[in-house]
């Protein structure tokens, strides 16, 4: 179900909480509030949609990708870029890394890990970042 965007910035700087597999709907309302809002967004974290779980969403070349409980285990190449926010009006300079290593669970609750480098790695930085109640 597509979901309103959240966008307190004193709800969004709270750190969510660990996802389970009772926490699969929340994984659908996101599927379905990025189909919604494709034109201007890349990824979500669910805090952007009101619950303070650890999972997100984001373009993977073409694929929506979901990750439960995603975690950075490992960053190169820094750079410096611009991003917005569907929650927070305005652009706002950052560092990301180019090539990151991410831990996470998917859907049946597997943990992998892959790793991911370019604008599909920025995305997934930044809703990490949505995860830990970094505003960005």
């Amino acid at each position: 179900m597509i979901q309103p965007i959240m966008k307190d910035p004193l709800f969004l700087g709270v750190r969510s909480q660990p996802a389970g597999p009772e926490d699969l709907q929340v994984a659908q309302d996101l599927m379905d509030t990025l189909a919604a809002h494709r034109e201007g967004c890349v990824g979500m974290a669910a805090n952007m949609i009101g619950v303070r779980k650890r999972v997100i969403i984001f373009d993977n070349e073409g694929t929506d990708t979901v990750m439960f409980n995603p975690e950075i285990l490992k960053g190169e190449g820094v750079y410096e870029t611009e991003e917005g926010c569907l929650s927070l009006p305005g652009v706002r300079k950052t560092k990301r890394f180019h090539k990151i290593k991410v831990r996470y669970q998917n859907a049946a609750m597997q943990t992998r890990i892959k790793t991911f480098t370019g604008w599909t790695a920025q995305i997934i930085q930044h809703e990490i970042d949505h995860c830990d109640g970094i505003l960005i």
